[in-house]
C-alpha cells in the first residue's frame, strides 16, 4: 500500500565528479553539455534523478553510463548540496559522488539528454550549470586530502607506470612540487610497489623502469593497521 504524504517533498538527484589523468598528467574532469532545459547547450556535471526503487549508487552510476559512456569504475559518495535555489526547476536535493579514472581505459561518448561529453582541464573549466562549480570545488579538496592517505591516486594511471609519472601525478593534484629523492624513498618504504622487468618505450629520453601498484598486499596490510600516508 502506498502511503501519500500531504506535504511536499524535494525531488532527489545525483552528480559524479569524474577526474582523470591525460597522457601529459594534467588533471581533468568529464563534462556533459545539457540538451534539455534548464541551462541547455551549457556545460555541466553527469547526473540526474533518482528513480523509484533505485539506490543511490545505482543513479549515479546509470547516469554516468548513459549521459557520457564510462562504466564500471570507482566511485564514492562525497556531499549532500541542498541550498534552496541550487535548481530553478523545484527544490532539489543532489547528492555528489566522486569517481577517479584512468582516462585513456575509458572512452566517452554522449547520450540521453546530453549533447557532448569531453575532457575539461581542472584549471580551465567553463562555467558550469546549476551549482556545479562548487560541487566540483568541493570533490577537488577531497582528492587533495585522500590522496594523502589512501592510495587513491593509483586509480588514475595505467596499470603500469615509471615513478617519475607517479610523482607528477601527486605534484599536479597537490599543486606543489615535491622532493624527488624523499617521495620515492617513502613510496618505496611501503613496499607497495611491484619493480617490474620493462622500461618505457617510445620515450626520447633514457627509458625508465616501470613498476605496478600491489593492490592484494595494500588490503591484506589496511586489515592489520597499516596507515598509507605521503
Amino acid at each position: 500500500m502506498t502511503y501519500c504524504y500531504e506535504f511536499p517533498r524535494p525531488a532527489l538527484t545525483v552528480d559524479c565528479v569524474v577526474f582523470g589523468l591525460d597522457a601529459r598528467t594534467v588533471l581533468q574532469v568529464l563534462l556533459i553539455r545539457r540538451r534539455l532545459p534548464p541551462f541547455r547547450g551549457e556545460w555541466a556535471l553527469p547526473g540526474g534523478f533518482v528513480r523509484q526503487g533505485e539506490t543511490l549508487e545505482a543513479a549515479a552510476r546509470r547516469e554516468l553510463g548513459e549521459e557520457t559512456g564510462v562504466r564500471d569504475i570507482f566511485l564514492e559518495q562525497l556531499y549532500t548540496f541542498s541550498a534552496l535555489d541550487r535548481d530553478p526547476r523545484d527544490r532539489v536535493v543532489t547528492v555528489a559522488y566522486y569517481a577517479l579514472v584512468n582516462l585513456t581505459e575509458h572512452p566517452i561518448a554522449a547520450t540521453t539528454d546530453a549533447d557532448a561529453a569531453q575532457w575539461f582541464p581542472c584549471d580551465a573549466l567553463p562555467k558550469l550549470a546549476f551549482d556545479h562549480a562548487q560541487i566540483f570545488a568541493t570533490a577537488l579538496k577531497r582528492l587533495q586530502g585522500k590522496l594523502r592517505y589512501e592510495p587513491v591516486g593509483f586509480e588514475l594511471l595505467p596499470e603500469k607506470f615509471p615513478l617519475s609519472q607517479l610523482q607528477r601525478l601527486y605534484e599536479t593534484v597537490l599543486n606543489q612540487v615535491l622532493d624527488k629523492r624523499n617521495f620515492r624513498k617513502k613510496l618505496l618504504k611501503m613496499g607497495l610497489l611491484i619493480e617490474l622487468d620493462e622500461r618505457q618505450t617510445g620515450v626520447a629520453h633514457r627509458a625508465a623502469r616501470l613498476y605496478k601498484f600491489d593492490k592484494q598486499k595494500y588490503e591484506h596490510l589496511k586489515q592489520k593497521g597499516f596507515n598509507f600516508e605521503l
